[in-house]
């Protein structure tokens, strides 16, 4: 790779970033609602941009923790999921 940024590197780790956001305020709001378009958001980034490997994995590793974490507290505490 050369050292020039692509359009696509730049969306790719804003959609990361925006992923990582979705997936903490989804664990505490509704999850069911939010967290599969983190998940979708992070897949997305995935594809996109090569540079940004390692927001990308700790996207999808924040999403899928939220998931659980998100649907683990709502069913506990008897909260709805969407």
């Amino acid at each position: 790779m050369d050292g020039r940024w692509s359009a696509a590197d730049s969306v790719g780790g804003l959609l990361a970033t925006i992923s990582i956001f979705a997936s903490v305020f989804g664990a505490a709001w509704r999850p069911v609602r939010i967290l599969p378009f983190a998940i979708l958001l992070a897949l997305v980034a995935s594809r996109m941009s090569a540079r940004h490997e390692r927001l990308v994995g700790v996207a999808i590793a924040v999403s899928v923790a939220a998931w659980v974490i998100g649907l683990t507290i709502a069913v506990v505490t008897k909260n709805p999921l969407y």
